[in-house]
């Protein structure tokens, strides 16, 4: 901190955070794209580790961040909004990262090609959440009783997902946007070499992983109709939400590469998922009870500190829980 001052740079402004976000965000995508990643080849498990480690540390020094500098987000207070509203999204994006690993079996995409599909599907989440949380902070400012209705919203989600089936039938087929691509674009048979926009005959072209990429930002966006209002249960500072709506987003791809095989062992992680949907939900809604007598203080007023234990102990039960506790032969075998 005393660099800072040093420097002459008013740490204590929440427009120094958005800019050490936007560079570090800015800078490691285009590494991504054009250091290390330049030429199509296939993420190996060993990489996808230390990328997944790597954004954890790097979310978590920014979570740090705001505790120690951003005083208008409540520093400890805002730290743990920041921590639980990341755990939230990161937890969410394992039902994603099942969808798009279905996305891409669908359309036959070659392993190599997986890297480059989820960068510009992750850049288009950074671009579209952006807009996302901007509307929604403007709605809320303007009409306040939103967040009922998130919280509602929430409540409903929870229950849904508990009592769904853990086996997904997604037919991409089926999705209106596709079939619009399909019916107006011209489309190529083959991947064309990992491209996305071809010249055949003078002809400009799509090709299939162009639809990979709309499949892939449509499923994102679906998603975030459920995280962005858990989010804003959360927490209704903006900044924080986007921070660690991207951080979580950034760290989706290595999560992807590393659980991709193995996802389908946490399947109690949809049970605690739900847990803590409806948990943010009722809590939104309960804080909008302070005042009323016949509400104690005690539920409507939960503290950062305990809704972020709440969520990280949910977390980590259904994850242990599920690796100690075998699945049944006929749920495996239905998921085969």
């Amino acid at each position: 901190m005393m660099l800072f001052t040093i420097l002459g740079i008013d740490v204590k402004d929440e427009s120094f955070l958005y800019g050490v976000f936007g560079t570090v965000i800015l800078v490691f995508l285009l590494l991504d794209l054009g250091v290390f990643n330049k030429s199509a080849h296939r993420i190996s498990t060993k990489s996808a580790l230390y990328q997944s480690i790597f954004w954890v540390v790097i979310s978590t020094i920014f979570g740090y961040l705001i505790y120690a500098f951003d005083k208008d987000s409540g520093g400890a207070d805002g730290a743990f909004e920041y921590f639980s509203a990341y755990l939230t999204e990161y937890a969410l994006s394992v039902d994603n990262i099942f969808v798009i690993l279905l996305i891409l079996k669908f359309f036959k995409v070659k392993e190599e090609y997986f890297h480059k599909v989820l960068f510009w599907g992750i850049l288009g989440a950074v671009f579209f959440r952006g807009i996302f949380i901007f509307v929604g902070a403007i709605l809320i400012h303007k009409f306040h009783w939103i967040l009922y209705i998130f919280g509602v919203f929430l409540i409903y989600s929870g229950i849904k997902i508990y009592f769904e089936d853990d086996d997904q039938k997604i037919d991409p087929e089926k999705n209106p946007i596709l079939k619009f691509c399909r019916k107006y674009l011209p489309i190529t048979k083959d991947e064309m070499g990992g491209k996305f926009l071809v010249r055949v005959d003078g002809k400009l072209m799509f090709t299939p992983l162009f639809l990979v990429i709309i499949l892939i930002e449509t499923t994102d966006l679906i998603f975030a109709v459920d995280s962005i209002p858990a989010a804003f249960a959360i927490t209704t500072n903006e900044f924080i939400i986007y921070t660690s709506n991207i951080f979580a987003v950034m760290g989706l791809r290595a999560m992807f590469f590393l659980l991709s095989g193995i996802i389908d062992k946490f399947y109690l992680l949809q049970k605690g998922l739900s847990v803590i949907l409806f948990f943010i939900g009722a809590k939104m809604l309960l804080e909008m009870g302070k005042g009323y007598d016949f509400l104690p203080d005690v539920l409507t007023d939960i503290p950062p500190t305990l809704s972020f234990v709440i969520i990280l102990v949910t977390l980590t039960l259904s994850i242990v829980f599920s690796i100690i506790i075998p699945r049944k032969a006929k749920e495996s075998d239905e998921l085969k």
